[in-house]
């Protein structure tokens, strides 16, 4: 099941659904939404602060980040609560080496690393397999 907002994705991620599989789907829901309106309805709403800090400091930043990268007019106000901000620095990558810790630090956008996250440069981009020639 996809969900329809980022709110309803953090309800199914406390409910026990794979993390980042549910904030895939949700990013495939906000890409196939329609219109500029219909995109920002999927973000409008505030999702339940789940007492995992990084999630909820990463759900402020997707929210954030799609609404400025789809150029959407206007970013929902929730994601300057506080309780979207970690307090230690977060490098995203599995096992971060210094070097590749310099490289988070600078290659983050800012929506993430505002709230410090440090990841890559183009975080919600899906990687894409192989693709088969057609004929």
């Amino acid at each position: 099941m996809r969900p329809k907002t980022l709110a309803e994705a953090v309800d199914l991620i406390r409910a026990g659904a794979p993390q980042d599989t549910t904030l895939a789907k949700f990013i495939d829901t906000f890409d196939l939404a329609a219109t500029s309106l219909a995109q920002y309805q999927t973000i409008e709403d505030e999702p339940a602060l789940t007492q995992n800090e990084r999630l909820d400091a990463l759900v402020g930043a997707i929210a954030e980040y799609l609404a400025k990268q789809r150029r959407l007019g206007r970013v929902p106000a929730w994601v300057c609560d506080p309780a979207r901000r970690l307090a230690e620095p977060w490098f995203t990558a599995s096992s971060p080496s210094d070097a590749m810790r310099e490289y988070l630090t600078f290659a983050s956008p800012a929506e993430f690393a505002s709230r410090n996250i440090f990841t890559e440069e183009r975080p919600l981009r899906r990687a894409r397999g192989p693709q088969t020639a057609k004929v």
